[in-house]
C-alpha cells in the first residue's frame, strides 16, 4: 500500500509541470495579453506599452519567462501578483478556494446520495413505475446543458417565485447567518448536481443489473441471506467500481459564474477576461493538482470498494464477498 501511494505521489509533480508548460505557452503565444488590452487606448504610446511589457517581464524570451515563473511557483510557492489588481495570486486563490470546495462538496454529496439511490431502486425495480420515472429524470438531466439550466433556474426560482437568491454567497447588507448562506447555496448546488445525478444513476443501474446476474449473487441468495444484504453487501459492492470511477473524474466547471459564486471558476473566468496571466496560471496549477490528487484517492478507494482490486493492482478473486458470506 505504501509503495502504491508513493508511486502515485511521485507522478503528481511531473504531470502538473507538464500542464503548466502547455498552459503557459498557450497563454503567452495567444494574441493580445496584458499590454495588448491597453493598445487600443489612444493615450498609450509604443514606449508606454514597451515599458509595461518590461515591468511585467513580457519582453524576455518565452523559455526565460517560464523558467522565472517556474522558479517562483514550484520552488518558492509564490504565484506572483495579479496584473489587474496587484494582489498576490496565492491570497486570491486561498480566498476563493473555500467557496469552491463548499459548492463542490454540496453538489457532489447531493448527486451521490440521490444518484446512487435512484440507480439502486431502478435496478431492483427494473421496468417498474419508479424505474421509468427515474429514467425520464436522468434523460432530462443528461440532455439539458448546465449553463442553460442555471439561467432557467434563476429566472423561475429567483425572479418569478423569489424563493432563492439569484447569486452570491450572502445577502449584501444583511448580517451573516447560516440560513441566509444556505439559501444562497441551495440553487447552485442543486443545478450543479443535476448532470452528475443523472449520469451516476444510470451507471449505478447498469452496473448493478450486471452484478445481480452474477453467480456470486445466486450463491449469496442460496445461503439464505436477506435481499438487502445481497444487494448492498455483495451486488452493489462489486458494481461500485465504475460508479466511483465516474465520481472522482467529474469536477464542477464554471456554473458558479452564472450564480456569481465567488469560487475558483469565477476567478479563472475573470482572469481570462482580463488577460491576467498569473491568476489564470495559478488557478490551473492548483486545480490540476487537486484533480490529480482526487484521482489518486479514487484509485486507492477502488481497492477498498471492489474486492477484485488490490492496492498494488493485482486482481483478486471475483465474487470474493459472496464466498466470504
Amino acid at each position: 500500500m505504501r509503495k502504491s501511494i508513493a508511486r502515485r505521489l511521485a507522478r503528481i509533480v511531473p504531470i502538473v509541470v507538464l500542464i503548466s508548460i502547455v498552459t503557459f505557452a498557450l497563454l503567452h503565444l495567444a494574441p493580445g495579453g496584458p499590454a495588448g488590452v491597453l493598445s487600443g487606448n489612444a493615450r498609450m504610446s509604443e514606449s508606454d506599452l514597451a515599458r509595461i511589457r518590461g515591468n511585467l517581464g513580457l519582453d524576455k524570451p518565452l523559455p526565460v519567462q517560464y523558467l522565472l515563473w517556474f522558479k517562483k511557483v514550484f520552488l518558492s510557492l509564490d504565484f506572483g501578483n495579479s496584473y489587474a489588481t496587484g494582489e498576490p495570486v496565492a491570497r486570491m486563490i486561498l480566498g476563493r478556494l473555500p467557496a469552491t470546495l463548499e459548492l463542490m462538496g454540496a453538489a457532489f454529496a447531493l448527486a451521490l446520495i440521490l444518484g446512487v439511490s435512484m440507480g439502486v431502486v431502478s435496478a431492483v425495480r427494473r421496468d417498474g413505475p419508479l424505474d421509468q420515472l427515474f429514467s425520464l429524470v436522468s434523460a432530462a438531466g443528461l440532455s439539458m446543458p448546465v449553463f442553460w439550466l442555471a439561467l432557467v433556474s434563476i429566472y423561475v426560482f429567483s425572479l418569478r417565485l423569489g424563493i432563492f437568491p439569484s447569486g452570491g454567497r450572502e445577502t449584501i447588507g444583511a448580517p451573516p447567518g447560516f440560513f441566509d448562506h444556505l439559501r444562497h447555496l441551495v440553487l447552485p448546488a442543486c443545478v450543479l448536481s443535476i448532470g452528475f445525478l443523472a449520469s451516476w444513476s444510470r451507471y449505478t443501474r447498469a452496473q448493478l443489473l450486471g452484478a445481480i446476474r452474477g453467480d456470486f449473487v445466486r450463491t449469496a441468495r442460496a445461503k439464505g441471506l436477506s435481499e438487502t444484504t445481497v444487494i448492498w453487501k455483495h451486488a452493489f459492492r462489486n458494481a461500485a467500481l465504475p460508479v466511483f470511477a465516474v465520481v472522482v473524474m467529474q469536477i464542477p466547471a464554471l456554473t458558479e459564474t452564472v450564480f456569481s459564486w465567488p469560487g475558483m471558476g469565477r476567478l479563472f473566468y475573470e482572469g481570462l477576461a482580463r488577460h491576467d496571466y498569473p491568476r489564470v496560471l495559478g488557478v490551473v496549477v492548483i486545480s490540476s493538482f487537486l484533480i490529480i490528487v482526487f484521482n489518486a484517492i479514487g484509485d486507492l478507494l477502488y481497492a477498498a470498494v471492489d474486492p477484485r482490486i488490490s492496492p498494488g493492482g493485482a486482481p483478486g478473486a471475483v465474487g470474493q464477498s459472496a464466498e466470504d458470506a
